[in-house]
């Protein structure tokens, strides 16, 4: 059956398998990733034109006059600040260079631990659900098993059980101490883990549960993954960083896992999966980015994996939107930057600081118990007896307030969406409708 795909699989393809050859990327790859390639087509060469066509540029399907993409005034006059080149024409498949420099740039200042572990660059993708998902067509085949803790977020299951018919196999994140349940993890990665591939995912700060790890459990994370990837197993390990930044206690390890595991082994691919969408507090620009880090990989192995890649985003969505990378790299330049995303997580922090000391004074004999949270834009209640779902639907139809039941045992709490001066309010009509039906 290789045999067949490899004797029709496309030149480009073929060549690139040849560069990732011998690595963990390539032993990682799904049968449909191993046949995708960048086209030399139609993207691929206006891309080139780009650069050279100082003429005439006859190439991409777009319309302009006197070197200007046509517009129409009235949606021009909506945004008066940017050039019209930096509104209406399409986006390189890849994203725009100036804003995957800057994302780079940023992403090491964020992640010192990076400092000389060569990465490949951010590729820019449509919000990090859609980097998510082409990881799984680029990795995973039916069948594969992705290792998550059981608090996950619900879309997982469409893009890895629906969409590529793989198995979730779900991991206590807590221990009885409200810990990291590293044991309970390197269990399950013992238990189905091979030298083929293994594949993990991790979140943090995590939702649903809003929880990161602290500095003190970090290096045995880092440990419980290094021993499989030391023991032969190939490792795919995803960080889903969507929350990266909103960390609310001393104790967090300010950094990514992706920081840690880049240069950590051979056998181990890290993909980190982070974006604008919530560092920027800009949800609906849909801006994410997409980053890999092994081990041994060097300049050739990451253009491979960077040209399919861009295969599966031009296969998908063929390029982000142009307004939103734009407005992106304005605000990253912008002297104010800094200074107005650290104002918009001192509001976060207030609101997470005002739920520490309501719960402080809370019942401690409630059947709804907080979970560990630190971090994020949540927090979640554990159902000790009763249904969290029909809890959920009291709260929104007599009471009119929005909560999420997840598994009909927790009930989570997006907190970073609610005035402080409602908080005490809030709890209170949670409290009373736990004591009225539970």
């Amino acid at each position: 059956m290789f045999l067949y795909m490899f004797i029709h699989m496309n030149p480009l393809a073929i060549e690139l398998n040849r560069k990732l050859e011998g690595t963990a990327a390539f032993a990682l790859l799904s049968s449909l990733g191993k046949r995708f390639y960048f086209p030399k087509g139609i993207v691929a060469q206006s891309m080139e034109a780009t650069k050279h066509a100082h003429r005439y540029n006859a190439t991409i399907g777009t319309a302009g006059q006197k070197g200007k993409p046509l517009f129409l005034p009235s949606i021009r006059q909506l945004i008066p600040s940017l050039d019209p080149e930096e509104i209406f024409p399409y986006a390189s498949t890849p994203g725009l260079p100036e804003l995957r420099d800057l994302w780079k740039k940023n992403m090491e200042k964020k992640n010192p631990d990076l400092a000389g572990k060569p990465t490949s660059h951010p590729l820019v993708v449509a919000g990090i659900t859609s980097g998510i998902s082409i990881i799984a067509d680029l990795f995973i085949d039916p069948g594969d098993t992705i290792i998550i803790p059981d608090m996950f977020w619900g879309n997982y299951r469409l893009i890895f059980e629906v969409k590529k018919e793989a198995n979730i196999v779900s991991v206590p994140f807590f221990n009885d101490n409200g810990k990291l349940d590293l044991p309970s993890l390197q269990k399950t990665i013992e238990r189905h883990g091979s030298k083929e591939k293994l594949i993990i995912l991790l979140n943090f700060p995590n939702n649903p549960t809003g929880y990161s790890p602290t500095v003190d459990e970090i290096e045995p994370l880092v440990e419980v993954l290094y021993k499989a990837a030391d023991s032969g197993s190939n490792l795919l390990v995803i960080t889903d960083d969507s929350y990266f930044g909103l960390f609310f206690e001393d104790n967090i390890y300010p950094q990514s896992v992706f920081a840690a595991l880049a240069g950590l082994h051979r056998n181990i691919l890290a993909v980190k999966l982070d974006g604008s969408t919530k560092e920027d507090f800009v949800w609906g620009f849909r801006i994410g980015f997409l980053t890999y880090g092994g081990k041994g990989l060097g300049t050739e192995h990451y253009h491979a994996l960077e040209q399919k890649t861009m295969g599966l985003i031009r296969s998908t969505i063929s390029n982000s939107s142009r307004l939103g990378q734009s407005l992106i790299i304005r605000a990253l330049k912008s002297s104010s930057y800094e200074r107005e995303k650290e104002e918009n997580v001192r509001i976060v922090k207030e609101k997470y600081d005002k739920i520490k000391e309501i719960l402080a004074k809370r019942d401690k004999d409630s059947p709804l118990q907080p979970l560990p949270y630190n971090s994020g834009y949540f927090m979640c209640f554990r159902l000790e007896r009763g249904s969290a779902e029909k809890l959920r639907q009291y709260l929104l139809y007599e009471r009119h307030i929005g909560t999420v039941s997840i598994e009909d045992r927790l009930l989570r709490i997006a907190y970073a969406n609610i005035d402080t001066g409602d908080m005490e309010e809030l709890f209170e009509e949670i409290d009373r409708a736990v004591r009225e039906i539970c």
